[in-house]
């Protein structure tokens, strides 16, 4: 896998993605290889290493990123009754581009 699979991987089109929702500078689409039962993934798609390294100027893109994931989470809550909004930092975040999981049901084993 590659440092930023959002850049090099979805947002360049060599991987095919099913979408869910998207604007001018969001993405969100099913996870291409889910973890748990509903899996969908947010990202910006403006490169954005983390959430902990999201400078000034980006703030515009991190306000839409968190109404994508707030309008997305809230049709899988009304669909499945829960969910969870994931995001990972430093060594638990396998592609470093600012990305959030919004999933429901339980883990694929």
């Amino acid at each position: 896998m590659t440092d930023d699979f959002y850049c090099e991987e979805v947002l360049s089109g060599k991987t095919t993605v099913k979408k869910v929702y998207e604007t001018e500078n969001t993405l969100a689409y099913y996870h291409t290889k889910p973890y748990y039962k509903l899996h969908i993934v947010a990202i910006p798609k403006k490169h954005i290493p983390s959430l902990t390294e999201i400078r000034e100027e980006d703030h515009h893109v991190f306000v839409e990123l968190m109404d994508t994931v707030r309008k997305v989470a809230d049709d899988v809550e009304k669909e499945y009754e829960a969910c969870r909004v994931i995001t990972n930092l430093g060594k638990y975040q396998d592609s470093k581009h600012l990305h959030f999981h919004i999933v429901s049901g339980e883990v694929i084993k």
